[in-house]
């Protein structure tokens, strides 16, 4: 169940020095290799089926015999029944996720990934060649080995590994499709390259001639591979939840920059709305995670910390409510397996349930003593209620014990009722029943809160009609949508679609301990906000300008924070920048910024502040043969007591169970 490359990428079996790319593994044999093997087969029968189908309707239009007509509507009937029986094998594909959980055992609720798109092979040697002749009136020989390096490069592509090499390739495939589109596909000239890529959802064909299909399916396997990662993450440790947090964030980035750069694509799975429920599904799943992450180590057996555990636990529930009904609204809900409705409407139920448990443990296991911090259990219980049950103040819950115990005990009822609800609805899908692990936990946490109330019964327990009220939900981690590195960079700026100055130097000294500038942009960063008097612009530095070099340092693919600490000892001797001007056209002015004053920043932006200097890629090297495909492109590499969350392996026989153990 491993995706690792053969010794020293060799091809097995091979000794003619033939080897594939670093990032793929097209003879891997794991339970996700297979599965993606059963998804292009049965593309392919869906695609012969739907080309039956089309030929009888034309034959059913174009005659008028009544027995031909008689029997091409028997075998569109067959057709029609083959394809529904095809399309229900794709979403059992869809909805097997446990082969892309983490090979450790484990006790975590599964998770869902997306499936890669299939493409089929495509040959750009003859028309590149053709145009190579015709266009640039330069011999296509010449060119051999950089056109088989694209198509190998595109093949490779069909089966990543799942690991950031496998990102990285796909990034990379990614970066030369605008140099490409640039050199051989001219809006007046119709390429004879028909690119075909299959809905992961539907198994639908899309062919189109230009290379945004290409593009925007490449981003989406891209965001699945992410998605992919994020599944495949130990998450019984906090290395493994870490990775699983940047996997479902980084897939959210993916999928959110394909839908605002490609808002028109044929296939059904990159629509708006199926890519918005995507995302959703993507940040879910990252909160679920955090909220994981959170209770690792074990959540500490006071007011307080329970109190803010049941508040995020009602976040993920939230959250996963939110996905759910976009699942279920039109068009989303047509083509959406019934297996993920049904998993988002049991994590909904369970982890609201969970934030009960943990509102029903602090209430009833503890009392206010003269030690707590009356204050801070008053101010955090009125954050975690939109309304109070009768009235009541916060005050009043926490230091009348009858009062405690009665919205306690109504907590743990609407625990025990979500926790039911969710057995319930588990129940319904067949898929879903396959998942042992899943009903294990969810039966477990149920059982808890069946033991919680049983400790607390009294004989008031059937007149008491008090509902608790809803909690709200907060965190202190929100998962956000990241954007990967692969994503950023110079590609976009320094393309053939603009003109470019040559390098000039530009010597830079502090006036009153200011350069006199602003810097913006995430590789390269751009010159705004120039003082006019200031000696940088004196010397030659215009406003707009990107900086490529600091001193003998290149910055091509340097961010803001990493450009200022190159400028932060600028001394009165001054150093030495390297800028280069854009000719024509208006580049787009980007966000981060930050503003040098006495060698420290004088503004700096949230977006900034946040950004992580690692993520900055850190291994990248110069393409050693600068080819007429890859001209201007480069290569991107790179104390208290504790209650535990439920698991499948735990028993139930006390109150607060045993925290996890690590799973090596």
């Amino acid at each position: 169940m491993t995706d690792a490359l053969l010794p020293n990428g060799l091809k097995e079996g091979r000794g003619d020095g033939q080897y594939f790319r670093k990032g793929c593994n097209p003879f891997a044999q794991t339970g996700r290799s297979k599965l993606q093997n059963k998804r292009a087969n049965l593309n392919q029968q869906i695609i012969k089926e739907m080309r039956m189908r089309a030929g009888a309707e034309n034959l059913l239009k174009a005659s008028s015999n009544s027995k031909v007509k008689e029997m091409v509507l028997l075998e569109l009937s067959y057709v029609n029944s083959n394809l529904q029986l095809l399309m229900g094998q794709l979403e059992g594909l869809n909805s097997s996720v446990e082969v892309y959980q983490s090979s450790q055992e484990t006790a975590n609720i599964p998770l869902i990934a997306l499936g890669l798109k299939e493409t089929k092979e495509v040959d750009f040697s003859t028309p590149f060649k053709d145009y190579i002749a015709s266009h640039y009136n330069e011999d296509a020989a010449n060119y051999e080995e950089e056109l088989a390096d694209l198509m190998d490069l595109r093949q490779s592509c069909r089966t990543p590994i799942r690991s950031e090499a496998g990102v990285e390739l796909l990034a990379k495939y990614f970066s030369h499709l605008p140099l490409v589109e640039s050199r051989f596909f001219s809006p007046t000239h119709h390429s004879s390259i028909f690119f075909t890529w299959y809905d992961s959802f539907t198994g639908v064909p899309v062919c189109q001639q230009n290379l945004s299909l290409e593009k925007a399916s490449t981003l989406f396997n891209m965001g699945a591979l992410y998605s992919q990662i994020g599944t495949r993450s130990d998450r019984q440790t906090s290395a493994g939840l870490r990775e699983a947090i940047s996997s479902f964030q980084k897939a959210a980035g993916v999928l959110n920059h394909l839908k605002e750069t490609f808002t028109h694509t044929p296939s059904y799975d990159m629509s708006p709305a199926m890519l918005a429920m995507l995302i959703r599904m993507m940040l879910a799943q990252a909160q679920e995670c955090l909220f994981e992450q959170l209770a690792l180590p074990g959540i500490r057996n006071e007011v307080v910390t329970l109190l803010r555990m049941a508040q995020e636990a009602a976040k993920v529930s939230e959250l996963y409510d939110h996905v759910h009904q976009c699942m279920i609204q039109t068009p989303v809900k047509d083509n959406v397996p019934f297996f993920w409705s049904t998993m988002s409407q049991v994590k909904t139920n369970h982890y609201r349930s969970m934030a009960h448990y943990f509102m029903a443990s602090a209430l009833l296991d503890h009392h206010m003593g003269p030690s707590d911090d009356e204050d801070q259990q008053e101010k955090t219980l009125s954050q975690v209620y939109d309304h109070l049950p009768d009235g009541c103040s916060p005050l009043d819950i926490l230091k009348k014990p009858a009062e405690r115990e009665r919205v306690g005990r109504a907590h743990i009822r609407r625990a025990i009722a979500g926790h039911e609800e969710a057995l319930r609805i588990y129940s319904l899908c067949h898929h879903l029943n396959k998942l042992e692990v899943l009903q294990d936990i969810l039966k477990a946490s149920h059982q808890r809160s069946l033991h919680k109330a049983s400790d607390n019964h009294t004989d008031e327990e059937f007149t008491d009609y008090l509902v608790a009220p809803d909690i709200i939900s907060k965190t202190d981690q929100p998962a956000e949508m990241e954007i990967p590195t692969i994503l950023k960079g110079p590609l976009s700026v320094f393309s053939a679609k603009q003109r470019w100055t040559a390098p000039r130097k530009v010597r830079l000294h502090t006036k009153d301990k200011d350069l006199g500038f602003t810097l913006k942009g995430d590789a390269p960063v751009q010159v705004v906000s120039l003082d006019p008097l200031c000696p940088a612009a004196a010397d030659g530095l215009k406003e707009g300008d990107y900086i490529v070099a600091v001193g003998e340092a290149e910055c091509k693919w340097m961010g803001v924070g990493e450009v200022m600490r190159l400028l932060k000892d600028v001394d009165r001797q001054g150093v030495d920048i390297t800028v280069v001007s854009v000719l024509d056209g208006n580049p787009t002015m980007p966000a981060k910024s930050a503003t040098f004053c006495g060698n420290l920043p004088k503004t700096y932006s949230m977006i900034c502040l946040a950004y992580d200097d690692d993520k900055n890629g850190k291994s990248r090297k110069l393409i050693k043969k600068s080819s007429f495909l890859s001209w201007g492109l480069k290569n991107k590499l790179k104390s208290a007591s504790t209650v535990s969350l439920p698991t499948a392996e735990q028993s139930w026989n006390k109150p607060f169970p045993s925290p996890y153990k690590d799973a090596y």
